[in-house]
Protein backbone atom coordinates (compact mmCIF):
# COMPACT_ATOMS: atom_id res chain seq x y z
CA UNK A 1 0.00 0.00 0.00
CA UNK A 2 1.26 3.46 -0.71
CA UNK A 3 0.36 7.35 -0.75
CA UNK A 4 -0.66 8.04 -4.56
CA UNK A 5 -1.06 11.39 -4.54
CA UNK A 6 0.29 15.13 -2.75
CA UNK A 7 3.36 15.53 -0.83
CA UNK A 8 3.89 12.08 0.15
CA UNK A 9 3.25 11.11 -3.32
CA UNK A 10 4.67 6.84 -4.03
CA UNK A 11 5.58 6.82 0.22
CA UNK A 12 5.10 2.90 1.23
CA UNK A 13 2.86 2.35 3.71
CA UNK A 14 2.72 -0.47 6.42
CA UNK A 15 -0.89 -1.89 7.25
CA UNK A 16 -1.47 -4.22 10.20
CA UNK A 17 -0.90 -7.65 10.30
CA UNK A 18 -3.27 -10.27 10.26
CA UNK A 19 -7.04 -10.48 8.41
CA UNK A 20 -8.90 -7.70 10.80
CA UNK A 21 -8.25 -4.52 8.01
CA UNK A 22 -9.06 -4.41 5.04
CA UNK A 23 -7.07 -1.93 3.29
CA UNK A 24 -8.21 -0.21 0.38
CA UNK A 25 -6.66 -1.27 -3.33
CA UNK A 26 -4.33 1.58 -4.86
CA UNK A 27 -6.98 1.88 -8.23
CA UNK A 28 -9.93 2.23 -4.98
CA UNK A 29 -8.33 4.89 -3.52
CA UNK A 30 -7.65 6.49 -6.84
CA UNK A 31 -11.25 6.71 -7.75
CA UNK A 32 -12.36 7.80 -4.56
CA UNK A 33 -10.26 10.52 -4.84
CA UNK A 34 -10.40 11.75 -7.65
CA UNK A 35 -14.06 12.41 -6.79
CA UNK A 36 -12.80 13.74 -3.62
CA UNK A 37 -9.96 16.46 -4.72
CA UNK A 38 -12.44 19.28 -5.00
CA UNK A 39 -13.50 19.22 -1.70
CA UNK A 40 -9.10 18.77 0.00
CA UNK A 41 -8.16 21.87 -0.05
CA UNK A 42 -7.46 22.90 3.53
CA UNK A 43 -10.19 20.39 4.85
CA UNK A 44 -10.88 18.62 8.52
CA UNK A 45 -11.06 15.30 7.24
CA UNK A 46 -12.53 12.20 10.00
CA UNK A 47 -11.16 8.71 8.66
CA UNK A 48 -13.20 6.55 10.80
CA UNK A 49 -12.49 2.87 11.47
CA UNK A 50 -9.02 3.68 9.77
CA UNK A 51 -7.12 0.38 9.50
CA UNK A 52 -3.53 1.81 8.90
CA UNK A 53 -4.54 5.01 7.96
CA UNK A 54 -3.95 5.11 4.39
CA UNK A 55 -7.04 7.11 3.73
CA UNK A 56 -6.69 10.06 5.90
CA UNK A 57 -3.10 10.05 5.27
CA UNK A 58 -3.99 10.33 1.07
CA UNK A 59 -5.92 13.33 2.30
CA UNK A 60 -3.48 14.88 4.19
CA UNK A 61 -1.11 14.16 1.36
CA UNK A 62 -3.75 15.82 -1.06
CA UNK A 63 -4.03 19.24 0.92
CA UNK A 64 -6.03 18.38 4.16
CA UNK A 65 -5.35 20.83 6.74
CA UNK A 66 -6.28 18.43 9.41
CA UNK A 67 -7.55 14.56 9.72
CA UNK A 68 -8.87 12.78 12.65
CA UNK A 69 -7.64 9.45 12.94
CA UNK A 70 -10.27 7.09 14.61
CA UNK A 71 -9.17 3.12 15.84
CA UNK A 72 -9.83 1.01 18.49
CA UNK A 73 -7.25 -2.22 17.49
CA UNK A 74 -3.92 -1.66 19.14
CA UNK A 75 -2.18 -2.96 15.99
CA UNK A 76 -3.78 -0.44 13.76
CA UNK A 77 -2.88 2.46 15.78
CA UNK A 78 1.12 1.59 15.81
CA UNK A 79 0.49 1.50 12.00
CA UNK A 80 -0.84 4.62 11.72
CA UNK A 81 1.20 6.10 14.37
CA UNK A 82 4.39 4.60 11.87
CA UNK A 83 2.71 6.05 9.21
CA UNK A 84 2.06 9.32 10.17
CA UNK A 85 5.77 9.85 11.52
CA UNK A 86 7.06 8.62 7.98
CA UNK A 87 4.93 10.81 6.24
CA UNK A 88 5.70 13.49 8.51
CA UNK A 89 2.32 14.35 8.96
CA UNK A 90 1.99 14.07 13.05
CA UNK A 91 1.39 17.57 13.15
CA UNK A 92 -1.53 18.07 10.94
CA UNK A 93 -3.33 14.80 12.65
CA UNK A 94 -5.03 13.74 15.65
CA UNK A 95 -5.10 10.03 16.55
CA UNK A 96 -8.09 8.80 18.95
CA UNK A 97 -7.88 5.44 20.27
CA UNK A 98 -11.47 4.54 20.58
CA UNK A 99 -14.89 2.77 19.19
CA UNK A 100 -15.88 5.49 16.35
CA UNK A 101 -19.55 6.68 17.86
CA UNK A 102 -17.43 7.55 21.05
CA UNK A 103 -14.48 9.21 19.46
CA UNK A 104 -16.70 11.58 17.24
CA UNK A 105 -17.97 13.37 21.04
CA UNK A 106 -14.13 14.06 21.02
CA UNK A 107 -13.87 16.04 17.80
CA UNK A 108 -14.13 19.63 18.41
CA UNK A 109 -14.24 21.78 15.19
CA UNK A 110 -16.55 24.29 14.07
CA UNK A 111 -17.17 22.16 11.01
CA UNK A 112 -16.16 19.07 9.29
CA UNK A 113 -15.98 18.70 5.34
CA UNK A 114 -15.17 15.30 4.97
CA UNK A 115 -16.23 12.09 7.25
CA UNK A 116 -14.88 8.71 5.74
CA UNK A 117 -16.10 5.42 7.30
CA UNK A 118 -14.87 2.00 6.13
CA UNK A 119 -16.58 0.05 8.75
CA UNK A 120 -16.36 -3.77 9.23
CA UNK A 121 -18.69 -5.19 7.09
CA UNK A 122 -22.44 -6.41 7.76
CA UNK A 123 -22.09 -5.46 11.28
CA UNK A 124 -24.44 -2.74 11.11
CA UNK A 125 -22.17 0.20 12.04
CA UNK A 126 -22.62 2.30 9.44
CA UNK A 127 -26.18 2.98 10.66
CA UNK A 128 -24.59 3.58 14.06
CA UNK A 129 -22.68 6.31 13.09
CA UNK A 130 -25.08 7.99 11.09
CA UNK A 131 -27.19 8.19 13.89
CA UNK A 132 -24.84 9.86 15.74
CA UNK A 133 -23.80 12.59 12.84
CA UNK A 134 -26.88 13.73 12.86
CA UNK A 135 -26.69 14.96 16.33
CA UNK A 136 -23.24 16.34 16.23
CA UNK A 137 -23.37 20.51 15.72
CA UNK A 138 -19.75 19.85 13.28
CA UNK A 139 -21.61 18.04 11.01
CA UNK A 140 -22.91 20.60 8.77
CA UNK A 141 -25.44 20.15 5.38
CA UNK A 142 -21.61 21.00 3.54
CA UNK A 143 -20.59 17.80 5.33
CA UNK A 144 -19.58 15.42 3.01
CA UNK A 145 -20.12 12.00 4.38
CA UNK A 146 -18.52 8.93 2.31
CA UNK A 147 -19.14 5.00 3.16
CA UNK A 148 -17.19 1.96 2.13
CA UNK A 149 -19.65 -0.51 2.59
CA UNK A 150 -20.12 -4.37 1.15
CA UNK A 151 -22.35 -4.47 -2.42
CA UNK A 152 -24.95 -5.75 -0.61
CA UNK A 153 -25.32 -2.78 2.40
CA UNK A 154 -28.78 -1.34 2.01
CA UNK A 155 -29.06 2.38 1.90
CA UNK A 156 -32.78 3.26 1.62
CA UNK A 157 -33.22 4.35 5.03
CA UNK A 158 -31.14 7.10 4.85
CA UNK A 159 -33.59 9.96 4.79
CA UNK A 160 -34.94 7.92 7.72
CA UNK A 161 -31.62 8.68 9.09
CA UNK A 162 -31.62 12.33 7.84
CA UNK A 163 -29.64 12.15 5.12
CA UNK A 164 -29.62 12.36 1.55
CA UNK A 165 -28.14 10.37 -0.71
CA UNK A 166 -25.63 12.01 -3.35
CA UNK A 167 -23.89 9.46 -4.89
CA UNK A 168 -23.12 5.59 -5.31
CA UNK A 169 -20.03 4.37 -7.00
CA UNK A 170 -20.19 0.65 -7.22
CA UNK A 171 -16.76 -1.60 -7.76
CA UNK A 172 -15.92 -5.57 -8.05
CA UNK A 173 -17.04 -6.59 -3.91
CA UNK A 174 -18.29 -3.34 -2.39
CA UNK A 175 -19.34 0.41 -3.37
CA UNK A 176 -18.37 4.39 -1.73
CA UNK A 177 -21.60 6.03 -0.73
CA UNK A 178 -21.68 9.49 -0.67
CA UNK A 179 -24.62 11.78 1.40
CA UNK A 180 -25.13 14.36 3.16
CA UNK A 181 -26.75 15.91 6.56
CA UNK A 182 -30.71 16.37 5.07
Amino acid sequence: MRVIAGTARSLPLKTPAGLDTRPTTDRIKETLFNMLQPHLYEAVFVDLFSGSGGIGIEALSRGARHAYFVENDRRALACIMDNLQFTKFTQRATVLRQDAVSALYGIHEHAVDIIYMDPPYDKDYEKQVLQVLKQLSFVTPDTLIVIEAALSCDFSDLPELGFVLEKEKCYKTNKHVFCRRS
